[in-house]
């Protein structure tokens, strides 16, 4: 791509760019309104006259400025301008050539000309929730605020407009100054991957402009004294808000509102009276009883039942006239709560039950475009793969995903991030940012003030974590305790995501981040060091998520597809940044060429990555299942990572353009709500229960074959199940029989509903995969001898055949379901047999859904999968491949 017209295009703007759109209406009209500011016309400082004063009146043309929607950094802008693609940036080291532009070292301007009509006694309020990394502002050509105080990508400020605001036309400025992440409170990527070429600059969540009467109210904070949910039981629920007397006199008011409950639960009414004196602030609670409380729950224990609470202020003259009134708000009624056990290991406790994470960590897209449909689609996967837990560090994200949380029952489990100028605090010599100065505390407490505020009342929060990688010193942890309080924070506050320290105010975190965040092999996670399956560990993994050959193709040229399986100690542009320990795959190609075999084309060397990705996040997961009440409890498991900010090579449960792949289907089976798996080092089986409520009697039947379809060993264990718990069932007999390569098949049977609830089929090695834990690294464990699965490559033929059933048409939702049947004819396994859905246009069906992909069957095994996706599955093809199956394509029955 040559980028020199579009570098052009920065300063010059788009032909049909168009000046803001200003109508007559008002933006805001009435007390209690609050309103977006709709859209900016953005431009390079460099390419406007030095003159904020003017540029901020009315009136100015900006018909050459680049027209953008009302939230969105720099390059976000410029990508929705259509000054960029970001198919074509994204593709091959394309980004690479935006590095030394100039342009966005230097400061930008956000513009926009509104409507307003004020009259006397009505406020109005400028509020500011992100703007990156500092900004001056401007009113009708007055400076209403410096870069001193509008600072860091928090700093959620209300700025009061009335005495510059007028009648008829008003105008906006905002002068965004370029980040500098070792110097500014900025969200950053670290070694995440390149970063963004504005470096995140710009006004990347809403502002927006409120009209109030004499007296302000600000957003409620719910409070609930649920302790254990009982059958209809009645819980109070204690409402918070500021009151703000902005007039010269003292005045009564009342708060008048309501809660809509979910159907079954009855709540009384909001109703209280104070007297404010002039100028006066005041913190005001209001306690509203429920009988019948419907009780939040995270999505696989139970209902995401939601309340609706709405107020209006009234001040008590002849008309009782409305200065205020709140947003509809949505809450739920839960309690969650942690504790750090005998071992220094932190667990969490939902609604009275211990609730043992199984999450991953979240990456926002590079430019911080949000869309909340894609984050649907990404916590639906997330829900699939038995997920339940989010973690946010130091991304948090615009208000609608905690909103997405509340609805489909995600936990969320937020915080700061680590590194640069977050961690900047005098003990510490590993964060390369700037040193805390006296200016930074205001900055920090203003950050924590305005995101507690937010979250407070979502139930789908887990917790804060104030720090990351280290822990906050003491003045801070003064800063962010004092604001939670503020903001009546009642989840559970961790000092850091790590056992490296603590301040005394917080006490130990009880969160582990000893890696790894490299490939290692799956009897790692469960040995008893580092990052294997005790205690809670707040980011790790072993490195994976390659993506499919499909996706591979359209962010990486040839050239870069053959370095990639031809040179596997080559750097990488589409791993972490050139500067990271992660930017080749010399780790995980050595082990994956050891074990596997050297890759012998691109497809080869991409379905052994499948391979070794779906056994490395299985074997996580399901060791920290296994162990959820062992002696030393895996009380947590944060994989590192769920998804990627642009196309990526690692560090995903799913690609950047919502394909599933190995990764995500070894989460998935790993994570089953009941299930059976198979202990690398034991060589056992663990009977899981992740329920609440599922218990009886099961039955496991184990089965071992070698790779012509030999019998070696096979039994049937009867056992019983009960919730929430793990247990050791037996060993596997025959594992010392392995000549070369052999099958493990573990179902997972409820005896009494007579159906499979589990299947899992695992290949294994007479070789052992040998971990050096001596020689252990903040990143890896070092393997001095590799398990041998190169009989993968050479095993004989299988014939399955593969049915389109039962297809159920387009529902209401626009969904299709249809069913696989998979038969194998053959004698001998079909090995690692991957399902694929394929558009007319030849692209893969995204987002789509499978029962279970990537399977192995018996010889003469039947197995039925299920599918379903947005879309028509008589126009898709369904696509059937593996290890030792030829591809097939088939079209559903007419």
């Amino acid at each position: 791509m040559n980028l020199s017209q579009t570098l052009s295009a920065l300063f010059v703007g788009l032909a049909g760019a168009h000046a803001a759109s200003n109508t007559a209406a008002p933006l805001v009209s009435s007390p209690g309104d609050i309103s977006i500011i709709p859209g900016w016309s953005l431009q390079s400082s460099t390419r406007a006259p030095d003159d904020m004063p003017g540029l901020s009146q009315p009136g100015v043309d900006v018909s050459s400025w680049h027209r953008v929607g009302p939230r969105g950094t720099v390059m976000a802008g410029l990508l929705q301008a259509g000054v960029f693609n970001d198919t074509e940036l994204f593709y091959s080291d394309n980004l690479n050539q935006l590095t030394s532009e100039t342009t966005f070292r230097s400061p930008w301007l956000y513009r926009e000309d509104f409507t307003l009509n004020p009259s006397d006694n009505q406020y109005f309020v400028l509020h500011t929730h992100g703007i990156t990394s500092k900004a001056d502002i401007y009113v009708n050509g007055e400076r209403i605020v410096t870069s001193d105080e509008q600072k860091g990508s928090y700093g959620g400020h209300k700025y009061n407009l009335t005495d510059y605001v007028k009648d008829g036309t008003n105008s906006l400025l905002i002068r965004a100054f370029p980040t500098n992440y070792l110097r500014d409170f900025a969200l950053g990527f670290v070694d995440w991957n390149p970063y963004p070429s504005d470096n995140g600059t710009g006004v990347w969540r809403n502002v927006e402009i409120s009209q109030t009467g004499p007296v302000s109210m600000s957003p409620f904070r719910v409070i609930t004294d649920l302790t254990k949910p009982n059958q209809n039981q009645k819980v109070n629920i204690t409402l918070k808000t500021d009151l703000v007397n902005h007039a010269q006199k003292t005045v009564q008011v009342s708060v008048n509102g309501t809660i809509t409950p979910p159907p079954g639960s009855k709540v009384g009414p909001i109703l209280r009276s104070f007297e404010l004196k002039p100028g006066e602030s005041r913190t005001v609670s209001i306690k509203v009883g429920v009988e019948k409380a419907s009780v939040w729950w995270p999505a696989r224990w139970g209902a995401q039942p939601l309340y609706t609470v709405q107020a209006n202020l009234l001040l008590h003259d002849t008309s009782m006239t409305v200065s205020d009134q709140t947003r509809a708000q949505q809450f739920g009624i839960r309690q969650v709560s942690s504790y750090v056990n005998e071992h220094n290991d932190t667990a969490f406790v939902v609604n009275g039950q211990q609730f043992q994470v199984m999450g991953a960590g979240y990456g926002p897209d590079m430019f911080m475009r949000f869309d909340e449909r894609r984050v649907e689609r990404i916590f639906r996967y997330m829900l699939d793969m038995g997920l339940n837990t989010v973690r946010l560090e130091g991304k948090q994200e615009q208000p609608e995903l905690y909103e997405v949380a509340d609805r489909m029952g995600m936990m969320v489990l937020a915080g700061w991030e680590c590194c640069d100028k977050w961690e900047g605090w005098d003990y510490n010599d590993d964060a390369q940012g700037v040193k805390w100065g006296e200016s930074d505390y205001p900055i920090a407490q203003a950050a924590m003030l305005h995101e507690a505020e937010m979250m407070q009342a979502h139930p789908s929060m887990l917790g804060f974590l104030v720090g990351s990688d280290y822990w906050p010193n003491d003045r801070a942890t003064e800063v962010y305790l004092d604001a939670l309080k503020d903001m009546d924070w009642k989840n559970p506050i961790i000092a850091s995501a790590s056992k490296r320290g603590y301040p005394k105010a917080l006490g130990p975190s009880g969160m582990k981040m000893d890696g790894p965040y490299d490939w290692v092999p799956p009897n790692y996670w469960y040995g008893d060091q580092e990052g294997a399956a005790f205690g809670f560990g707040s980011e790790l993994g072993a490195g994976v998520g390659t993506p499919e050959v499909g996706s591979l193709k359209k962010f990486m040229s040839d050239g870069d597809l053959e370095t990639l399986w031809k040179e596997p100690d080559a750097k990488l542009f589409h791993m972490s940044r050139y500067d990271s320990q992660f930017f080749d795959r010399s780790i995980y190609n050595k082990a994956l060429f050891e074990r596997y075999g050297t890759a012998q084309d691109l497809e080869d060397y991409v379905l052994k990555c499948q391979m070794a990705d779906y056994e490395a996040t299985r074997a996580q997961y399901e060791a920290y299942s296994a162990k959820q009440n062992a002696s030393r409890p895996a009380t947590g498991s944060i994989y590192w990572m769920l998804n990627s900010a642009w196309p990526n090579l690692h560090w995903q449960l799913f690609d950047y353009y919502l394909s599933p792949m190995g990764a995500y289907f070894g989460t998935k089976v790993g994570n089953r709500l009941e299930h059976a798996a198979y202990d690398y080092e034991k060589k056992s089986v663990w009977l899981i229960n992740h329920s609440l409520d599922l218990k009886g009697d099961r039955e496991i039947s184990i089965d071992l074959i070698d790779s012509n379809g030999k019998k070696i060993s096979g039994t049937k264990v009867k056992t019983t199940t009960v919730p929430n718990s793990s247990k050791v069932v037996q060993e596997v007999s025959g594992i010392d029989k392995i000549t070369d390569i052999a099958f493990l098949r573990l179902v997972l049977r409820d005896t009494k509903a007579k159906r499979d609830v589990s299947r899992n089929v695992y290949w294994l090695s007479p070789k052992a995969d040998v971990l050096d834990w001596d020689e252990s690294t903040w990143y890896t464990t070092p393997v001095t001898d590799y398990a041998d699965y190169k009989k993968l490559q050479n095993l004989p033929s299988a014939d399955v055949k593969a049915i389109v059933q039962t297809v159920k048409a387009k529902t209401k939702d626009g969904w299709t379901y249809a069913d696989v049947q998979l038969e194998n004819k053959s004698k001998v396994p079909a090995v690692f047999l991957r399902l694929n859905a394929i558009n007319p246009d030849g692209a893969e069906v995204t987002p789509v859904f499978w029962s279970d992909n990537y399977l192995t069957l018996w010889p003469n095994e039947k197995l039925r999968v299920s599918v379903g996706f947005e879309g028509d599955i008589k126009q898709t093809v369904i696509e059937v491949s593996g290890r030792n199956v030829k591809k097939q394509s088939l079209k559903s029955p007419k």
